[in-house]
């Protein structure tokens, strides 16, 4: 438990670089590489990453490599390597394997040599592809005839945070959400608005990160399953972290009387009912929150998945006039696909920022600075 090895922490692709800013704030010195950041630590780390950490979407565990020049090789090498230190017989194990400028290429041949070992040297049980019981993944990638072996220590995407049930039409998921309200220099103090706010991710995060709420508080994580999981050490790190109530309000409010009725529930389950509200109203009747200013985050409709384009320009016109005439100084962010959508609010965004994956479609964070009067 207390070995150090490569821990890789997955991010959404575009939103790397404050994952590595949040892996830094925690302790980690982190290296950003294409996907993701690595961190080095102990297996205490492995735990503290999927329960801490907001914007990663899971946490790998790179526990051994060797090289494999060939089928044969890979299959040797496969049958001596202590799956016993890891995984347990009972648990279902799946393998996902890829290759990249490697001799050994065929993933199929490389899933298939990594099960048999497993099956023959270990005694595991490979799980079905469609099987729903809890089960651990084997990543097995073999770069430049290097052959790692990693384990997916999280399970469900991090993402997946474990209080959220009701979800709108085209969420915003909860580690973009995370990391774009640290891209707009978010930490706790400032209060957070959302005018269009679906099923109340941006608020409900806003909150849990304010009051130092762990993000993996109300979920279980694939470790549990492993052979070295240290069951007292999991209870005092979760112990460990004690949340505050937080100086700042968040609010959020949709014209959409169900969304509403969502994000309420969604943050009473989240434990953050406290100091979040919510309304039922369109952006045309945004009224200005009472006390100091803040910042307003939105991830409005873009055609993409809701609606059409064409209306949406005179939508994004509007919601630019309402934040300018009613909401000086505060600053603005607008996630969309769409960058004439952005400029049709006429809001004085600054360079938007790089191209974050999110569904199959490529958005931006589009933001201004402090709204003058």
């Amino acid at each position: 438990m207390t070995d150090t090895f490569e821990i890789f922490l997955v991010a959404t692709p575009g939103l790397e670089a404050p994952l590595a800013a949040e892996a830094r704030e925690l302790g980690w010195t982190p290296a950003i590489q294409p996907g993701g950041v690595t961190v080095s630590g102990p297996w205490r780390d492995v735990m503290r990453a999927n329960l801490m950490l907001r914007g990663a979407t899971r946490v790998l565990a790179r526990v051994g490599s060797f090289r494999a020049m060939h089928l044969a090789q890979l299959d040797k090498r496969a049958r001596k390597f202590p799956w016993a230190d890891w995984l347990r017989p009972e648990v279902p194990v799946r393998v996902e394997a890829s290759s990249k400028a490697s001799r050994v290429y065929h993933a199929g041949a490389i899933t298939q040599r990594i099960e048999r070992a497993l099956v023959e040297e270990l005694g595991a049980t490979i799980a079905k592809p469609e099987a729903t019981d809890p089960s651990v993944t084997v990543k097995v990638r073999i770069e430049d005839d290097l052959c790692t072996i990693s384990l997916d220590t999280t399970g469900e995407s991090l993402h997946k945070r474990g209080h959220k049930q009701a979800v709108a039409k085209a969420p915003m998921r909860e580690t973009m959400a995370a990391m774009f309200l640290r891209e707009m220099g978010f930490d706790g103090s400032q209060p957070v608005l959302d005018p269009m706010c679906g099923s109340g991710t941006f608020v409900i995060e806003a909150a849990g990160m304010a009051a130092g709420m762990a993000p993996g508080r109300s979920r279980s994580f694939a470790f549990e399953l492993l052979a070295n999981f240290d069951a007292a050490a999991w209870q005092a790190l979760r112990a460990g972290v004690t949340p505050h109530a937080p100086t700042a309000r968040f609010t959020g409010s949709d014209r959409d009387a169900g969304a509403v009725r969502m994000s309420l529930a969604n943050a009473e389950r989240a434990g953050v009912a406290d100091w979040t509200g919510f309304a039922q109203g369109a952006i045309a009747d945004l009224q200005r929150p009472e006390g100091p200013a803040g910042i307003v985050i939105i991830n409005p409709p873009y055609g993409a998945r809701v609606g059409n384009k064409g209306p949406l320009f005179g939508l994004h016109a509007n919601m630019g006039e309402v934040l300018r005439s009613r909401l000086a100084g505060w600053r603005v962010g607008i996630v969309t696909s769409e960058a004439g959508l952005a400029k049709a609010t006429g809001l004085p965004f600054l360079p938007p920022g790089p191209i974050v994956a999110h569904g199959g479609l490529k958005v931006r964070l589009w933001q201004t600075g402090i709204l003058g009067g």
